[in-house]
């Protein structure tokens, strides 16, 4: 639903396979990935079976009847008390799993899970490298800088491949830590960008618009992705306080 719509509606489309407790993380370029989950069951103490290993990448601007896709799964079944966070390099960091009454090992069917696992969605193979932004500045390894709403930013970006300005976008996200089938605050942020400058040697400028009030964006740390033809950058820390 686009809920600007003067008369928004429900779309329905059919998830590729039953999932109970899936956790949904936005990731940098609008798409969500849906990943952890049982095939039946319920949440609570052993009430799942079936784990779904396979995540499911959803495309909310594809063409009805394709916009979920099943991607590579894992080996590791993720039931309850399962999570998943985006970090900056634009992997999901994904981890847990105890559908027990206490934290079991062994002697059943799905034992207490401590490790950690990434998820590498496809747009970091290194075929997409000519497509990928690199920010240069402000540099991705400093302290985070603090921005104002409704503040001019310039962030500076090297794409080796050809621009394609149309396909450009400067995407804040809220980080959240997701669990339970919830997640709270995460929300992602389309800034709006008034003119991209050219500088040579394969760098441009792009001045963007932060958000115009706290009702958008609340205060806090955001990690801002340069998107190219749905090819983000590595994240950057800003802080944006009134």
């Amino acid at each position: 639903m686009e809920i600007t719509q003067p008369d928004p509606q429900w779309v329905m489309e059919t998830m590729p396979m039953p999932r109970v407790m899936g956790d949904m993380v936005t990731l940098p370029n609008g798409q969500v990935l849906i990943v952890n989950g049982a095939g039946s069951g319920a949440a609570g103490w052993d009430q799942a079976r079936d784990p779904v290993l396979s995540p499911v990448l959803y495309r909310p601007h594809g063409e009805m009847g394709s916009r979920f896709q099943t991607l590579n799964p894992s080996k590791t079944p993720r039931m309850y008390h399962s999570t998943a966070t985006l970090v900056r390099d634009g992997r999901v960091l994904v981890g847990g799993s105890n559908p027990n009454e206490h934290y079991n090992f062994t002697g059943i069917a799905f034992p207490t899970e401590l490790s950690l696992e990434a998820f590498s969605p496809e747009y970091l193979d290194a075929t997409f490298d000519d497509l990928r932004p690199t920010i240069i500045a402000p540099t991705p390894n400093s302290i985070p800088g603090v921005v104002g709403y409704k503040e001019k930013v310039t962030i500076q970006v090297r794409i080796s491949g050809t621009l394609v300005e149309t396909m450009l976008m400067v995407n804040l996200i809220f980080p959240a830590f997701t669990t339970h089938s919830f997640s709270m605050n995460q929300r992602l942020l389309q800034l709006g960008y008034e003119k991209v400058t050219s500088l040579g040697n394969l760098t441009y400028n792009i001045e963007v618009m932060t958000p115009s009030s706290t009702n958008l964006a609340p205060r806090g740390f955001y990690l801002l992705f340069v998107v190219h033809q749905d090819i983000p950058s590595e994240g950057i820390w800003l802080k944006l306080e009134e």
